[in-house]
């Protein structure tokens, strides 16, 4: 079966990174590369390295109206950029946003594929979850479900690679001579990620989320995203483990680990690690969640919710194995 695919913002790094997957994947085939200052390039001018198939493929402008005949698009435009164009798709095309235009937006289903996958089966429009909330919400999921912490007052401390940024960025902080040997807080107490997680915990916990707070680092990195997130409970270390190895039981892409995960372990991968740290008598958990922010964090996680907005297997061009060292 041949599943015809595009990608919107092909030339960044979340649709460089989807075509990858797309061009491994055993029954999608890229037939449609869009962009804006990348149009009339061809893919092998934007990545060297691209297979011979794709090789010749050359990026369209971006034009909705326009569109050839699609099964499934896979928007990867900066946020703000694509809700006015995707609403203009042909609705037999199955889309999954990358972008933030469209989480918990009415008519799109929150495309956090591991807590939730029977919500996203049959549906054609997805919205990604963020990179960060991919981290934090698949480490909080399972104590929020199990009414092992409280949904209000989390605090959550997270760092992130580069990337994470867009290849396209003009900011300075994202240059080498800035980031390297460096760390910045950013985004402070309005980062756009903060509403999605806001409502997930309180979807999951039936509860209020107020209190939250959200302080991202950005790192010297080039990919991944670690999520040390503290919470109120009166739980233990093994509880919560347990609890976590229940909730994602069966599920491909969770790993639940007895030492803390570490960003390099899901480097290229559509994976996330999940740990835990608990002390009942201080009432606090810890919880922690590492993802690549470019694979769970964006393209891999796309890809995941695209096999199951399709009805394949979910695993479909994502069983490879992480990149180590």
């Amino acid at each position: 079966m041949s599943i015809r695919v595009g990608i919107v913002g092909i030339s960044g790094f979340g649709g460089g990174e989807a075509m990858r997957l797309v061009a491994g994947h055993p029954s999608f085939e890229l037939v449609y590369a869009a962009g804006e200052g990348s149009a009339g390039s061809r893919l092998i001018d934007r990545f060297p390295g691209v297979p011979a198939k794709l090789a010749d493929v050359v990026i369209e402008k971006w034009d909705p109206s326009a569109l050839p005949k699609l099964d499934v698009l896979f928007a990867s435009l900066p946020t703000g950029a694509s809700a006015e164009a995707l609403a203009r798709v042909p609705k037999d095309v199955k889309i999954v946003d990358i972008g933030g235009d469209h989480r918990y937006v009415e008519g799109w289903s929150y495309g956090l594929a591991d807590v939730w996958p029977d919500e996203i089966k049959g549906k054609s429009r997805v919205a990604n979850p963020g990179c960060f909330p991919a981290a934090v919400l698949t480490a909080l999921a399972p104590l929020l479900a199990g009414k092992l912490i409280e949904p209000a007052n989390i605090v959550i401390d997270a760092k992130t690679g580069i990337s994470g940024a867009g290849r396209g960025g003009n900011d300075s902080r994202f240059g080498y001579a800035e980031s390297n040997e460096n760390l910045v807080p950013y985004g402070l107490l309005k980062h756009t990620h903060m509403p999605e997680m806001a409502s997930t915990i309180e979807r999951l916990g039936g509860g209020s989320a107020a209190g939250l707070v959200f302080t991202p680092h950005l790192v010297p990195m080039t990919r991944g995203v670690l999520a040390t997130i503290y919470c109120r409970g009166r739980t233990t270390t093994e509880q919560c483990l347990d609890a976590a190895r229940r909730f994602y039981a069966g599920r491909a892409f969770v790993r639940v680990t007895d030492t803390p995960p570490q960003t390099k372990w899901p480097t290229g991968s559509n994976l996330a690690f999940v740990s835990y740290a608990a002390d009942p008598e201080r009432n606090l958990v810890i919880a922690m969640g590492v993802v690549d922010n470019l694979g769970k964090g964006a393209a891999g996680q796309a890809v995941q919710n695209a096999n199951l907005i399709c009805g394949l297997p979910e695993t479909a061009g994502l069983d490879g194995s992480p990149v180590w060292p």
